[in-house]
């Protein structure tokens, strides 16, 4: 078994039409295909709906940057750009 300590996390290279999440446009509307993190950020990345499958809108950016307001399942949703590093998308 390994322990929570020795385990290191190693994301899953974008390929082809998938992207992240941080890297939409503004207006730009994608499929959820993945959520991959760390400890907690998934499970909480999931438990705010994204979920494979769901259609997810890049509404606005911060002036800064960050974070992102996004569209997801019928309400608004602000996000770290960190955070939304963590989703995988298909436009």
């Amino acid at each position: 078994m390994v322990s929570r300590r020795s385990f290191r996390y190693a994301p899953r290279p974008v390929t082809g039409r998938e992207t992240t999440l941080d890297t939409l446009a503004v207006g730009d509307d994608a499929e959820v295909t993945a959520v991959q993190g760390p400890g907690g950020i998934a499970v909480r990345l999931l438990e705010m709906g994204f979920v494979a499958g769901t259609r997810v809108r890049l509404v606005k950016v911060a002036p800064l940057g960050d974070p992102l307001e996004l569209r997801i399942r019928g309400y608004h949703l602000s996000l770290r750009r960190a955070e939304a590093a963590h989703v995988r998308v298909r436009r």
